[in-house]
């Protein structure tokens, strides 16, 4: 299985679905989110067909879902040791979990299968939905041992010793346990202290897997999630699959309020289009006739959430200041501090356009003075500011990156008579690792702006050849301000070309 990039992040995915049939029309059968180990055969068909042998036909997406998930190495073993599919209510995920039980117990010989849920009720249903296809299929029913209906014991037991058992999680609920598979139903109620139970007990299990199923984050309950999700766009990001974990998402992208009225990078959530990128089983379980009166009845936020899977995601406070550590810019900052003419200036605005930022630096007595003139939303402000700044101070250069967002900005800014340069790739690696250099080396002075701080707070790293540069991509928060100080600087000591007009391709 190879990286599929992201709709946000490298380009549209195609609406991947079905021929229409009939004039019924289907959801995205393949998700706008994806990412996967690389693999070179998958267990996912034989889940597939068993599954149908029992009375399980199940949707194409939920067959992608399977094939990836269960993609395995040359060796046998699986490609990625956590799987996590991210869909909204009712799309049919029991079904995903029901085939991956099954071939757990009847093919895969996993001695030990846990399927946790947030509460009894749900996981107790789910061991009632699984017994009855077992039940119906007479060859399968032979194999059982036992099914096991004390409550708070539920499970399947083969003659051959296989155990497929349900329980609801709790701090302490699967402690002892060795699972060779662990299910998590409704992972969007999943937090540190469950996991604490649960994985560990795989760790003395040669080659176990660990399924996550669930729908939107719904804010600080969804914290395995979150990490989840994360990893999965940072790999997206860096153009190169997590190592061990295998993420589908099926979810809009709404607008938001700095959109333009002709903005086509994000969805508009009262669209069909929407629906069907969101849902897969649109066609199969949903229709839109039905998704369109939840959309008359439910609130705005949660039609996004429950229908469009538009989730919030907590962050992680192990995930803050990553690159650089918060006592070491606080120790930094000085009220007081003004830059000296000449400075530069540079422009920076987020991918999907929503805010922009001008950045500037200059000299402050031996140190160099970074600051956040400007972070306002969208981009229509941006150049009458600039013009401003530049009649104000006649700065040595303005620094924006022609390939990045703000690189439309550009033309309109060289016609009003700026003079802009933009840096080479390895100029980008320079100017990071400059600005790094400058803060351990404490040569740097800042007025502790806000939105640079939070920036920074969330600012993760991407390798750039050697070197690295910013993450914009993968990352929860607006980094723009981060990005025009680090740009602001290297244009304050670069040696400027005898054309610097002259610009390459971005590689922000």
């Amino acid at each position: 299985m190879t990286l599929l990039s992201s709709e946000r992040s490298a380009g549209r995915l195609p609406a991947s679905r079905p021929p229409e049939a009939e004039g019924r029309v289907y959801g995205w059968q393949t998700p706008p989110i994806q990412t996967a180990p690389p693999a070179v055969s998958t267990a996912g068909q034989e889940a597939i067909d068993l599954a149908a042998r029992a009375g399980l036909v199940l949707d194409p997406w939920q067959q992608h879902v399977l094939r990836v998930g269960m993609g395995e190495k040359p060796d046998g073993s699986w490609a990625a040791f956590e799987v996590a599919f991210n869909v909204p209510r009712q799309n049919g995920k029991g079904g995903i979990i029901e085939a991956r039980e099954l071939w757990g117990l009847f093919i895969g010989g996993e001695e030990l299968i846990l399927h946790s849920a947030h509460e009894f009720k749900t996981a107790k249903n789910a061991f009632k939905r699984i017994e009855r296809l077992i039940r119906q299929t007479p060859d399968l029913h032979k194999r059982v041992k036992t099914y096991r209906q004390t409550v708070g014991e539920e499970g399947i037991e083969l003659h051959t010793g296989q155990l497929l058992r349900f329980i609801a999680r709790s701090k302490g609920s699967g402690r002892g346990f060795t699972g060779h598979c662990n299910v998590m139903d409704e992972d969007m109620i999943l937090g540190d202290n469950e996991m604490d139970a649960l994985l560990p007990t795989m760790a003395a299990v040669e080659d176990p897997q660990i399924w996550y199923a669930g729908s939107a984050g719904i804010g600080a309950p969804s914290v395995q999630l979150g990490r989840l999700r994360r990893r999965a766009l940072a790999a997206i990001e860096l153009g190169a699959p997590d190592p061990s974990l295998a993420y589908m998402e099926w979810s809009a992208d709404p607008h938001v309020d700095e959109c333009a009225a002709d903005c086509t990078a994000h969805d508009d959530p009262e669209s069909d289009e929407a629906v069907l990128k969101s849902n897969p089983g649109i066609g199969h379980r949903l229709t839109l006739e039905k998704v369109a009166r939840e959309r008359a009845t439910l609130s705005a936020a949660g039609y996004a959430r429950e229908r469009l899977g538009v989730g919030d995601y907590p962050s992680d406070s192990a995930d803050t200041w990553q690159v650089i550590g918060e006592e070491v810019w606080r120790a930094l900052a000085d009220a007081t501090s003004r830059p000296e003419d000449p400075v530069a200036f540079a422009i920076d605005t987020t991918p999907e356009r929503s805010h922009s930022a001008i950045g500037v630096a200059g000299l402050s007595g031996a140190a160099v003075h970074v600051e956040v003139v400007d972070h306002q939303p969208g981009t229509g402000w941006v150049v009458d500011r600039a013009v401003e700044l530049d009649g104000r101070h006649s700065p040595r250069c303005w620094v924006v990156d022609e390939g990045g967002p703000a690189g439309s900005l550009i033309p309109e800014l060289r016609k009003a008579g700026l003079l802009v340069v933009s840096p080479k790739a390895r100029q980008v690696a320079q100017a990071c690792g400059q600005f790094y250099d400058a803060v351990t080396e404490q040569s740097l002075v800042h007025i502790d702006n806000a939105p640079l701080a939070a920036a920074l707070a969330g600012a993760q790293q991407r390798p750039l050849g050697d070197a690295w540069a910013w993450a914009r991509r993968g990352v929860s928060v607006d980094i723009s301000p981060l990005v025009a100080v680090t740009l602001a600087k290297w244009g304050l000591e670069t040696e400027l070309d005898d054309e610097p007009g002259d610009i390459l391709n971005s590689v922000w």
